[in-house]
């Protein structure tokens, strides 16, 4: 994959989060301080830039836990989560600091996830004359959420630690749903993991075979009266189901839907053009700067140095 190919953007909590929990990956400051989060992801950015060259992207981070606007919607939402303690709430800057560093336009709000950040930027990215669109997204993550904005056959979801690369015909045929469907098929099974409940007895084999049929939320609810009469078993209660949860159901397909226009053009990412988007050239001394702050041992500091300084000189 060519760097000019594809505009890059990054799902940083994800990398954050499996560095500072892997029990491969403990680094610590000159005071014994946990940095694993930090140095981890700071590695993972320096391998993705000398592997792929990216030209245009950003990197996004989740600064929204429980003050979201989905929060505001349902309480419930991502309740199972924790804030990040102290160690890791330090870290959390020193990470988009480093991406700013080596030249990544980093976004993040109290308002809205890291995947409405992506989503936005995707839709905007998309904006471009039809010569320039054409280079497509390539969203680094392994969040399944984001694969609805997988939508032209140019676009990529990359797993980067599995080195996992998935196109949309890849996704759909995986999940038997069109990609654009994934917030509909939320909306039915609902997401354990994000606290979304869905429809209580609707699961994947039954949910994808009434998107198969209906086509979306909004088309299972306008022919209700024939869920009854499909040849599926338990056809009958299913549509019971389906008409007594209807509120939840849509409720939960509003949670799962990723924002591609938001409303508050304050956020800066609501408004960021594409030219935005374009990488600058890593910055070796703000990057220096960064590592005595984080009081990184010598040694180390010493190879993180070295491998910017690779970059620097390889940038164009």
């Amino acid at each position: 994959m060519s760097g000019t190919s594809h505009v890059y953007l990054i799902d940083a909590s994800i990398y954050i989060f499996q560095a500072y929990f892997s029990p491969y990956n403990e680094s610590l400051d000159e005071s014994g301080e946990d940095l694993s989060a930090f140095i981890g992801f700071a590695q993972f950015l320096l391998s993705l830039q000398r592997r792929e060259r990216p030209q245009s992207g950003a990197v996004a981070m989740d600064n929204s836990l429980f003050t979201g606007f989905r929060h505001e919607l349902s309480p419930e939402y991502k309740s199972n989560r924790e804030l990040p303690d102290d160690s890791l709430a330090r870290q959390l800057d020193f990470c988009a600091r480093a991406a700013d560093a080596f030249g990544w336009p980093v976004y993040a709000s109290t308002r809205y996830e890291a995947d409405d950040i992506i989503g936005t930027l995707a839709l905007r990215s998309r904006s471009l004359d039809e010569t320039e669109s054409a280079q497509g997204i390539c969203i680094v993550s392994r969040d399944k959420d984001l694969a609805q904005l997988i939508r032209a056959d140019s676009d990529v979801m990359w797993d980067f630690s599995a080195n996992r690369r998935r196109s949309r015909i890849d996704i759909e045929r995986e999940l038997g749903i069109p990609t654009t469907r994934i917030p509909d098929y939320l909306g039915l099974v609902g997401d354990s993991v994000d606290c979304i409940a869905g429809v209580p007895g609707v699961g994947p084999v039954k949910a994808t075979a009434l998107l198969a049929e209906f086509g979306s939320l909004d088309g299972i609810y306008a022919n209700l009266h024939a869920v009854a009469g499909l040849p599926m078993r338990g056809a009958k209660s299913l549509a019971e189901k389906l008409e007594r949860f209807e509120a939840q159901a849509r409720h939960c397909k509003l949670l799962a839907t990723i924002v591609e226009e938001p409303h508050d053009c304050a956020e800066p990412f609501a408004c960021a053009a594409p030219a935005e988007l374009v990488l600058a050239r890593p910055n070796y001394d703000k990057f220096a700067l960064l590592l005595e702050e984080a009081l990184v041992p010598a040694a180390l500091k010493v190879r993180m140095s070295e491998a910017l300084a690779r970059l620097v000189e390889e940038a164009p």
